[in-house]
């Protein structure tokens, strides 16, 4: 397929006018690889290396193992779908790392491209992170909130389990690993309302918003407890909110296998490239 084509349709069904991001200003020793699109808007097309698509990968991160992965494959003409345009890893500073340049040659060499939608895949839809996760956790989706550079990023679900230590064994049977309970309320799910939010949702502002919807369960990726998130889990601890959670990766990787569905809709062959779960986001 004309690559163009894919861009164009990508662009039209997750980009809106109200969504932002700023990943371009934190890229700037990858600059030359970067293309004027995502230069200014940070999202969309982040590499333009193709002119036809003829098969795409999905992953979370582009991390060196993923690049490397599908240079090893001796493809040329795809493209590379990524939730975040660059890489994570929470014990760095700052946790954010930028892909290697050498890597990032041999993509334009083989014309690969790379695709990123971060806040827009937030964004709530049928193949959001946050309606995903809650799909993963089994939850009957109520509504999407918190508010995240323009769209809501998190989902309050309904569930029958009955208590967090459920919650945790279904959590963590569906992210393939083990998981983190701050058993900081009571052990009963509240109405059977759960608020989760992929990725790094522990922040203040949204758990205040969980508290003032009367939701005693939140579900997260990042669940640490650090110099930076201590605010906030004092604030759980105080009102009694429970917090699992089970790593940025874990949480964020169903949506971008679900993207693996809406390329193949449009007759185009994927496939998601497995990550690594960082434990210490726990």
């Amino acid at each position: 397929m004309e690559a163009k084509k894919v861009y164009e349709k990508l662009d039209h069904d997750f980009i809106t006018e109200n969504l932002s991001d700023d990943w371009a200003q934190y890229m700037g020793e990858i600059d030359e690889f970067l293309c004027n699109n995502f230069r200014e808007r940070s999202m969309g097309l982040v590499c333009d290396n193709a002119s036809e698509i003829d098969f795409v990968y999905c992953a979370v991160f582009p991390t060196p193992e993923v690049m490397q992965y599908i240079l090893d494959n001796g493809t040329e003409n795809a493209l590379l779908f990524t939730h975040h345009p660059s890489n994570w890893d929470i014990t760095k500073t700052p946790p954010f790392y930028q892909m290697e340049k050498s890597l990032l040659q041999q993509f334009r060499d083989k014309n690969i491209a790379l695709y990123n939608l971060h806040v827009p895949l937030d964004a709530f839809g049928p193949y959001s992170t946050g309606a995903t996760f809650a799909n993963a956790l089994g939850l009957e989706i109520d509504r999407p909130f918190a508010p995240y550079n323009g769209g809501l990023a998190g989902v309050i679900g309904k569930t029958q389990l009955k208590t967090v230590q459920e919650l945790e064994k279904k959590f963590a049977d569906a992210v393939g690993h083990e998981v983190k309970l701050y058993n900081y309320g009571t052990d009963e799910i509240v109405d059977g309302k759960v608020a989760v939010i992929a990725g790094g949702g522990n922040e203040y502002e949204i758990i205040k918003e969980v508290k003032e919807k009367g939701i005693n369960t939140v579900v997260v990726g990042v669940s640490v407890k650090n110099d930076y998130s201590q605010k906030v889990h004092k604030f759980e601890e105080e009102n009694g909110i429970n917090l699992l959670g089970g790593t940025h990766y874990s949480t964020e990787k169903f949506a971008c296998q679900a993207m693996c569905g809406y390329f193949e809709k449009m007759r185009l062959k994927s496939e998601f490239i497995e990550g690594v779960p960082q434990l210490e986001d726990l």
